[in-house]
Order: C-alpha cells, then structure tokens, then sequence
C-alpha cells in the first residue's frame, strides 16, 4: 500500500488515500473524507510506482 495525496474534485480539499500498488490497474470509487463525496479514482502501476493516477466526479 502506498500513501497517495490530492485534492478532492469536490470541495478542493486535499486529502489522502492508501493505495494497493499489488495490482497493476484499477479502478474504483471513494468517498471524500472532508465532503464525504464520491470520488472515482484510478490508476496503474509499474515497477511498483503509481502512474496516471486521477480523480474524478462520478
């Protein structure tokens, strides 16, 4: 798992998430822990670092 930070593409918050670099891509939803908002967050892995990571509003 590895620590991931960004801010919420609802209320602008920065916050943070704990990402599993285990699996190569993934997708999925999570709310924010400032808005509670839903957040479809996605990203891959390589060589156990986390690349094309985005956020979105679902």
């Amino acid at each position: 798992m590895e620590e991931s930070f960004f801010n919420c593409p609802f209320c602008g918050e920065s916050i943070s998430m704990l990402l599993d670099v285990s699996v190569a891509d993934q997708v999925f939803i999570e709310d924010c822990e400032v808005c509670c908002q839903p957040i479809e967050v996605s990203y891959r892995v390589v060589d156990d670092n986390i690349e094309d990571l985005t956020t979105d509003i679902t």
